[in-house]
């Protein structure tokens, strides 16, 4: 009788955690998205390759926090003068097609890199120069990548194919940083990019052998005047949407810095090495993977999982900022790991769940410009404030945006709620 309950039980319990995955990774039954899983998660790695292994030769070549900040701003700055023009393209184009030409064109420019980074004195300029080229292509080809995920999968499907979408990115950091720390320490920096080049040929064979049939495309649109200035009047008509765009603008220039704010955290106020810098970054990362499937089973894609995550976002960051040193950075790492997903994942997410599809690459586009663009005078200013008052000042400075601008949002949420019962 014993052994039949205990037998049952264990059933009981496959049975959840069967249930339990199958929800959680519902999106990947589209071929087309699998396909583009698959394809996302190689060449992401090899994309964390680049961006770790180009902010340590910067770094190395020039010991200076501000020196890190502007190539921060070269690789993100063109988004903001480009994205919501490669966002009104995107929702008037095949993007399947323009996903092949943004790709190759970004493993083009990883080996331009591999080339600089294997001379013996690399050209500073040259670097800067490639790494503005890197965020021209990321300009055009995030709207695409981001918008086409709503293409390859049902509506029913949407929100949790936005979230996988999200845990490929935060995957691949976890292998990413450290394949680069390895990789920097042995072989060299040039290693990192010609790997990052060659996992383009992945993404570009998954892409290819997609059936386009069976994308869920909406109708193009021609080419018409005031298409930007319609995205943004869109926003503004809807109160949830700006609140959180408004929310994105600021945690987005002086708190969501990481791949600037880490490093010289680690390297200047913990008095580590590049592998500290690695291992630390794999596990903030790991903790965002963790959040990611977390969101994607229980589907944490609104206003208050916006709201919830800035939260705990600012608090996480205020911690890291306060620890003693590499042991306890660890697990407060990994917990602002998970915050950073929660609330990225929902405001990301909220898009593409309350916009008319019609509207998805702008509006994408210009989250992308909140996200990335801001990176030009957010990424400078963390170097600075790290080279002026040390490692411990940005990720202080973040945090108390992050919490005021949770307040913010809550305050013109209720607002919003207030004028509806009314």
């Amino acid at each position: 009788m014993g052994d039949n309950t205990h037998t049952a039980g264990s059933r009981h319990t496959r049975n959840r955690l069967s249930r339990a995955a199958r929800k959680t990774f519902v999106s990947l039954r589209n071929r087309n998205f699998r396909l583009f899983f698959i394809g996302q998660l190689i060449s992401n790695t090899g994309n964390w390759l680049t961006n770790v292994a180009l902010t340590l030769l910067i770094l190395k070549l020039t010991g200076s926090g501000l020196a890190v900040g502007a190539v921060a701003a070269c690789q993100y700055g063109p988004i903001l003068f480009l994205s919501a023009w490669a966002g009104a393209i995107a929702d008037r184009s095949d993007k399947r097609r323009l996903l092949l030409l943004t790709q190759t064109l970004e493993m083009a420019q990883s080996v331009g890199l591999a080339i600089l980074a294997f001379l013996p004195q690399p050209p500073l300029a040259g670097l800067y120069g490639l790494a503005i080229v890197g965020g021209i292509v990321l300009a055009f080809d995030n709207p695409l990548r981001r918008s086409f995920v709503t293409e390859m999968v049902p509506r029913e499907d949407i929100p949790n194919a936005v979230v996988l979408n999200s845990t490929i990115i935060n995957a691949s950091r976890i292998a990413g940083p450290a394949l680069a720390g390895l990789l920097v320490v042995t072989l060299g920096y040039g290693w990192c990019f010609a790997i990052d080049a060659a996992t383009y040929l992945a993404v570009l064979y998954c892409i290819r052998i997609m059936r386009p049939q069976d994308l869920r495309r909406p109708p193009l649109k021609a080419k018409s005047k005031g298409e930007i200035r319609e995205g943004l009047r869109y926003v503004r008509s809807m109160p949830l949407l700006w609140t959180s765009f408004v929310m994105l603008a600021a945690i987005g220039t002086l708190a969501y810095n990481f791949n600037v704010t880490l490093p010289l955290f680690v390297t200047g106020s913990l008095h580590g090495t590049v592998g500290t810098f690695t291992v630390l970054y794999s596990v903030f990362s790991a903790g965002a993977v963790v959040s990611a499937l977390v969101v994607a089973h229980r589907e944490l894609v609104r206003m208050r999982h916006i709201l919830m995550g800035a939260v705990a976002l600012g608090l996480t960051m205020l911690l890291l900022a306060a620890v003693p040193g590499t042991g306890t950075a660890l697990p407060a790492a990994f917990l602002a790991g998970m915050a950073s997903i929660v609330y990225m994942t929902a405001t990301t997410a909220i898009v593409q769940v309350e916009a008319k599809p019609e509207m998805h690459g702008r509006l994408l586009a210009l989250q992308t410009v909140l996200v990335g663009g801001t990176g030009l005078i957010g990424g400078p200013v963390s170097g600075y404030l790290a080279d002026a008052f040390g490692g411990r000042a940005p990720l202080v400075l973040g945090g108390i945006v992050c919490l005021a601008s949770a307040a913010f949002g809550y305050g013109a949420t209720r607002r919003y709620a207030k004028k509806v019962g009314a």
